[in-house]
């Protein structure tokens, strides 16, 4: 069984900074990718940030020069440093990640629970 884990999620002022982490732990393999989604009311979830095992990272255009994704493989844990927050990055946060267990010999996506992001003054 695996769990991912969300942390750090609150209400910030536009313009403040936040810091999301997610930790994988239970049969673990190994991890491939590992990523952020996010998904406001009334919208569809999207991808945020992601960073390949190898350390690739790809961005949402709209949170590009103000979030920034990396893993600490040690820990199986992945941030974002989210800066420069802005109203419409308002959203619950999802940690999502493709991890190969002990038992399986295939990645599977894992989701974490949610985070919820308020940016409002």
């Amino acid at each position: 069984q695996v769990q991912l884990v969300e942390s750090g999620g609150g209400l910030v002022q536009p313009g403040g900074s936040l810091r999301l982490s997610c930790a994988a732990s239970g049969s673990i393999f190994s991890i491939n990718a590992m990523g952020w989604y996010r998904q406001a009311p009334g919208k569809q979830r999207e991808l945020v940030a992601g960073i390949t095992r190898g350390g690739s990272t790809n961005y949402e255009d709209s949170v590009k020069g103000r979030f920034n994704v990396w893993k600490d493989n040690a820990k199986n844990t992945v941030y974002l440093q989210m800066n420069s927050l802005k109203p419409e990055d308002t959203a619950v946060y999802y940690c999502d990640a493709w991890i190969r267990t002990n038992a399986v010999n295939v990645a599977v996506e894992y989701w974490g629970k949610g985070t919820l992001v308020t940016v409002s003054s």
